[in-house]
């Protein structure tokens, strides 16, 4: 359970940062002190939402077992 939310989480962010990097240009002008397309931005919203998604996939898991 836990391996098969954490798969899809994986493919939900990645799907993600590709959506977010093709609407860079629309939402650059209302960003402050950060660019569009800043890589260390990208990375640690990836990483926030992937501890989240393994945590909500790890209550299931452990209550499954």
């Amino acid at each position: 359970m836990l391996n098969e939310g954490g798969r899809l989480a994986i493919v939900r962010v990645a799907l993600g940062s590709v959506v977010a990097l093709a609407c860079a240009r629309l939402i650059g002008g209302r960003l402050f002190e950060v660019s569009a397309t800043d890589p260390l931005t990208f990375a640690d919203v990836a990483a926030g939402l992937l501890a989240v998604a393994l945590f909500a996939s790890y209550i299931p898991a452990r209550r499954a077992t």
